[in-house]
Formats: C-alpha cells, sequence, structure tokens
C-alpha cells in the first residue's frame, strides 16, 4: 500500500466488461513529505476519490480482491487520506 495524489480521470468508453461502471483514475505516488515519487498510474476508485485527493492505493493481487477475483484490476484506490504526521 502507497500514498499517492490524484491527478485526473481516464475516460474509457471501450473496456474490459469486468470494469463497467469503475471509476479509473490517474494517481502519482508520494512520500511521506507529500513530495512527488514516481511516475503516473491508473487505479480503480473504489471510494468515490476525486481530483487533488490524497488516497491509498494498493496493488496486485490485493488491489484485484477489493473488486472481484475476475475483474482486471492491479492497483484500486482504497482510502482517502484526511492528514498524514511524521515522526
Amino acid at each position: 500500500m502507497y500514498l499517492a495524489r490524484v491527478i485526473g480521470t481516464v475516460v474509457s468508453t471501450s473496456k474490459n466488461a469486468a470494469l463497467i461502471g469503475m471509476k479509473l483514475l490517474i494517481v502519482e505516488r508520494v512520500n511521506e513529505y507529500l513530495e512527488r515519487e514516481g511516475k503516473c498510474e491508473v487505479a480503480v476508485d473504489s471510494v468515490g476519490a476525486g481530483t487533488g485527493e490524497l488516497v491509498l492505493v494498493l496493488k496486485g493481487s490485493s488491489a484485484r480482491r477489493v473488486f472481484s477475483e475476475n475483474a482486471p484490476v492491479d492497483k484500486a484506490i482504497v482510502g482517502i487520506v484526511d492528514t498524514v504526521e511524521v515522526g
């Protein structure tokens, strides 16, 4: 699991049937100081996140289980972060 900032959305009218009705968001990984870290990725939203929000992202088989074992999901947004405290 890691922190990321939602920076945009993806609209796809043609996609795998298991993804119909799911919101796809572009996220950028951030470190504990909320500084950019890494490249942009597409994640499936399970919590109603929006652009600019700080979120928790799961990856791999854990992400797929959020929706369905049959869904072709590798990254899932599973939480909206209110605050981050370091140290």
